[in-house]
């Protein structure tokens, strides 16, 4: 049985898996593409300005929040193995910590250096954005789906609580 605590910080990882999703989604779904058709001088450029404002309060609270709260539920499932809740908060805690947060630092911020180091009518640019375009998305694609997925079971935990 969820305890309020508990129920308060599965609402908050929910919405906060959520919000994420949507946010990489948007990026999956029509920023990257978008990018793609314009010349690289200007995808890039547009890019590394995204890069720089994306570090910002805001959006690093519900990414690193919602780690955070994921992260003590991952703990209170270990602890608490056997309740019926317990696999369900591991493995969609495990799903934002590894899928959204993982990926995130292990692959598309060194993709996101990469790019803010060059310069964008460069050469050796047009050649990055290229890769980086195909590469980035991948990643991106992976961190959708994860936190995407790690929302949707919290919500059915969240769900089968209120019964």
């Amino acid at each position: 049985m969820f305890n309020n605590n508990l129920a308060n910080l599965t609402l908050i990882a929910t919405i906060g898996s959520g919000l994420v999703a949507g946010v990489f989604f948007a990026f999956s779904t029509f920023v990257m593409p978008a990018l793609a058709r314009i010349e690289p001088i200007q995808g890039i450029t547009a890019m590394q300005s995204m890069i720089i404002t994306a570090i910002n309060p805001l959006f690093m609270l519900a990414l690193f929040g919602t780690a955070i709260a994921c992260l003590f539920l991952a703990i209170f499932a270990v602890l608490k193995w056997g309740q019926p809740q317990s696999t369900y908060l591991l493995i969609s805690s495990l799903l934002y910590l590894i899928g959204a947060i993982g990926v995130t630092i292990v692959c598309n911020v060194p993709l996101n250096d990469a790019l803010a180091s060059v310069k964008p009518g460069s050469p050796e640019a047009a050649m990055l954005w290229s890769k980086y375009l195909t590469n980035w998305t991948l990643w991106n694609h992976v961190r959708t789906i994860t936190a995407l997925t790690a929302s949707a079971l919290l919500s059915i935990l969240l769900g089968q609580a209120n019964r």
